[in-house]
C-alpha cells in the first residue's frame, strides 16, 4: 500500500516492525511501524488494545456521582476527570461556584499539571534520552561544571554529591539488579548524550522522586486523598476556619495554607533550577546530533479548549484562551466551541465500536459506545494473539474525534503553539508564554550551545517547537507557568479569606427537584496531556447518556474515513531508526506524548473475571 494522506506518504511495503505492549505509559498500546531499507519509518500504527465501557457503567445513575467514578478512568491523571465532570454537571444545571472553590480547584489542577509533567519527563520519558549505565563513566568533577553551566543556582552541585549518585548507581549495576533501569537499550546509538549529562540526569530523576511525593500533598489538604481527591458539584468538599486547628471538621485554616504555599515555592524553584535547564540541554545535545524529528500534525493541525480562567467560571478571561489552527496557519486561530455538533464529532470507521453510519461522526451529546471487536481479513494471527494489524480496517478500541473534520494534536506543545500564536496579537496572559517560548530558542540555538562549545543555529521558533524536544519542551514550560500561575491563585485565595469569605460550595440547586426535567452540559479541561472535554446528557435527575473524548483518544486515533491518520501515528512518519530491533526512537516521540490509554480506552467483563495477564520482561 502506497498513498498520501496529510501530506505523508504511506507505505507499508517495507518491513513491519511491532512494539507490543509500549511500556512506561499508563494502559496497554501496540504499535507498528514499516521501516524502508534505510530503516526510516514509512508507515506507522497505533492501537488501543482496551475498551472503555465507562460511559455504559454511567448511564441511569444520578449525575452528582459521575465525578467519582470518572476520577477512576485513571490513576496517573488524578483528578482532572473529576474537576471535567462536575463542570459539566453544573453547566448543565446552571451552577455558578465560589471564589474560594474556583481558587482550590484550579490550585489543585495546576499542582496536578506540575506533578505529572515531572513525573512524565523523569521517570517515564527520560530513559528515552538518557543512557543510564553511560552515566558509570562520568567524571563527577565535570559533571559538577556541566550542572554550572546549564543551572548554576541549584544548590546540590558538587562533584562529591555526583560521586554518591555515581557510587550508587554502580552497586545497582553490580548486583545485577538495576530495578526501573532493567532492560533498557543501554549503548543504542540512538543515545547521544555524554556521560557527564546521563549523570547528571538519573540525580535529577531521584530528585524529582523524592519531591513529587510532596507536591501531591496539596490534593490531601484540598481534596481528602490523592490520588483520586474529592470534589462536589457546585464547589470542594472542605470548610475553611482559617484560626482553627482543623480538629473540628474545619481543615483549611493558615497552618495548612502555608504548608501549600511551601510546596509552591519548592515547585517555582525546581522548576527553575532543575526541570527547565535539564530539557534545553538534553534538547540542545539531541539537535546538535540532528534530531528534530517527530513533529508529525503538531505544526499544522493542534487544538485546545482554553484554560485558566482569572475569576470564577468566566471563559472569556482565560489565561490560555486555546482555539484551532489547521492547515499550519498560526497566523489563524479558530474559535472551538464544544457545543457546536459540527466541530467535535468522533468517527469509528477503524475503531472497535459500531455507528449505524460508520461514514458520519457524532457528537459527544450523540455519542454511541456500542463494541464492535473484529480483525481485518489482512490481519495477522488471532483476536487473542494478534501478530499484525490490518489498519485497512478497524484496528483500535480508541475512536477518531475530529474538529470539523481535522485530524488534531492535543496537549502542552498544542496550546504552547496557540498561546504562541494569541501573543503575536497581543494578548495580554499570553505574553509569559511568548517570552518563555523565545528564551528557549534562543538558549537552544545559542546560549547552550556556547556554553558546551557545540555549533550555534538560527532554528525558528516554527522549526523548533513541532518536534519531540518542543512537545517534551513545552511541558516544562507550562510546568513553570503553572507554578507561577498557583503563586498568584494562592495569595488570591488568602486575601479572600482574609476579607470574610468563607464560602467553598454553592448547593441552592443540590436538590434534584429544582433542576429541569432535560437538560444537558460540557465541561472541559486542560488535562497535563491535553485538551479533555466531557459531555453529559441529563433526563428526569439521571446521566441519560455520557461522553468522555480526552487527549489520547484525540493523538492516538486510528484512520478515520479519508484515511487521516492520527497524531502518534503521524509523529512517527520519517524518523531514522539506529536499530529497528531496539526501538528507542519509537518509544522517545511516543513517550513525549505521555499516552494514557486508560483513559482513551477501557477494559471491562461481565463477571469482572481476569481477561489476561501481560508480562513485560
Amino acid at each position: 500500500m502506497g498513498y498520501e494522506t496529510q501530506g505523508f506518504k504511506l507505505d507499508d511495503s517495507g518491513r513491519r516492525i511491532v512494539v507490543d505492549p509500549v511500556t512506561r505509559i499508563e494502559g496497554h498500546m501496540r504499535c507498528e511501524v514499516n521501516v524502508d531499507e534505510n530503516n526510516v519509518i514509512r508507515n506507522a500504527v497505533s492501537t488501543g488494545t482496551m475498551w472503555r465501557g465507562l460511559e455504559v457503567i454511567l448511564k441511569g445513575r444520578d449525575p452528582r456521582d459521575a465525578w467519582a467514578f470518572v476520577e477512576r478512568i485513571c490513576g496517573v491523571c488524578t483528578g482532572c476527570h473529576a474537576l471535567t465532570s462536575v463542570r459539566a454537571v453544573e453547566d448543565a444545571l446552571g451552577i455558578e461556584i465560589p471564589k474560594n472553590a474556583h481558587l482550590i480547584r484550579d490550585i489543585m489542577a495546576k499542582v496536578l499539571q506540575v506533578h505529572d509533567h515531572a513525573v512524565h519527563f523523569y521517570h517515564l520519558h527520560a530513559l528515552d534520552w538518557v543512557d543510564v549505565v553511560s552515566a558509570l563513566k562520568a567524571d563527577p568533577k565535570a559533571t559538577s561544571d556541566l550542572q554550572h553551566l546549564v543551572s548554576p543556582s541549584h544548590p546540590m552541585s558538587s562533584p562529591g554529591y555526583f560521586r554518591d549518585i555515581q557510587n550508587r548507581l554502580k552497586k545497582f549495576v553490580e548486583s545485577g539488579q538495576l530495578g526501573p533501569f532493567m532492560n533498557g537499550y543501554w549503548g543504542n546509538k540512538a543515545y547521544v548524550l555524554p556521560p557527564e549529562a546521563n549523570l547528571m540526569a538519573v540525580t535529577h530523576y531521584l530528585e524529582a522522586l523524592d519531591l513529587q511525593k510532596e507536591w501531591v500533598k496539596i490534593h490531601t489538604i484540598f481534596g481528602g486523598k490523592n490520588p483520586h481527591p474529592n470534589y462536589l458539584v457546585g464547589g470542594v468538599p472542605c470548610a475553611i476556619n482559617i484560626d482553627g486547628d482543623g480538629a473540628a471538621g474545619a481543615p483549611i485554616n493558615m497552618e495548612r495554607l502555608n504548608f501549600v504555599k511551601a510546596r509552591i515555592d519548592e515547585i517555582i524553584e525546581f522548576n527553575k533550577n532543575v526541570y527547565i535547564p535539564d530539557v534545553l540541554a538534553i534538547g540542545t545535545i539531541y539537535k546538535a546530533h540532528g534530531w528534530l524529528y517527530g513533529g508529525g500534525i503538531s505544526g499544522t493541525e493542534v487544538l485546545d479548549y482554553g484554560t485558566y480562567e482569572k475569576v470564577s467560571y468566566d471563559h472569556s478571561t482565560q489565561q490560555l484562551p486555546g482555539g484551532a489552527i489547521i492547515n499550519g496557519n498560526w497566523d489563524e486561530i479558530h474559535e472551538v466551541d464544544p457545543r457546536d455538533p459540527e466541530q467535535v464529532q468522533e468517527f469509528v470507521a477503524h475503531s472497535w465500536y459500531q455507528y449505524a453510519d460508520e461514514n458520519r461522526g457524532l457528537h459527544p451529546w450523540d455519542g454511541v459506545t456500542e463494541p464492535n471487536y473484529v480483525l481485518g481479513a489482512k490481519a495477522k494471527g488471532t483476536r487473542t494473539n494478534i501478530e499484525q494489524i490490518d489498519e485497512s480496517a478497524k484496528y483500535s478500541w480508541i475512536k477518531s474525534p475530529r474538529w470539523r473534520g481535522h485530524a488534531m494534536e492535543v496537549g502542552p506543545l498544542a496550546r504552547y503553539i496557540l498561546s504562541y500564536s494569541h501573543a503575536l496579537k497581543g494578548h495580554k496572559y499570553c505574553q509569559r508564554v511568548k517570552e518563555q517560548v523565545d528564551y528557549s530558542a534562543m538558549m537552544i540555538n545559542s546560549g547552550i550551545p556556547k556554553a558546551l562549545a557545540l555549533p550555534e543555529t538560527q532554528y525558528t521558533v516554527k522549526q523548533l517547537l513541532p518536534t519531540t524536544i518542543g512537545r517534551t519542551l513545552a511541558r516544562a514550560l507550562e510546568s513553570q507557568y503553572c507554578g507561577e500561575m498557583m503563586l498568584d491563585d494562592w495569595h488570591e485565595l488568602v486575601d479572600n479569606i482574609r476579607n470574610g469569605d468563607r464560602s467553598t460550595a454553592n448547593v441552592d440547586k443540590w436538590d434534584p427537584r429544582t433542576w429541569p426535567k432535560e437538560c444537558k452540559g460540557v465541561g472541559t479541561v486542560a488535562a497535563p496531556r491535553g485538551g479533555l472535554g466531557h459531555w453529559i446528557r441529563i433526563k428526569d435527575g439521571r446521566i441519560e447518556n455520557y461522553q468522555c473524548v480526552v487527549p489520547t483518544t484525540w493523538n492516538g486515533s486510528p484512520r478515520d474515513t479519508k484515511g487521516q491518520i492520527g497524531a502518534f501515528e503521524a509523529s512517527l512518519m520519517n524518523t531514522p531508526m539506529a536499530n529497528p530491533e531496539e526501538p528507542v526512537e519509537i518509544l522517545r516521540t511516543l513517550h513525549s506524548f505521555d499516552p494514557c490509554l486508560a483513559c482513551s480506552t477501557h477494559v471491562m467483563s461481565p463477571d469482572g473475571q481476569e481477561l489476561s495477564r501481560v508480562k513485560v520482561r
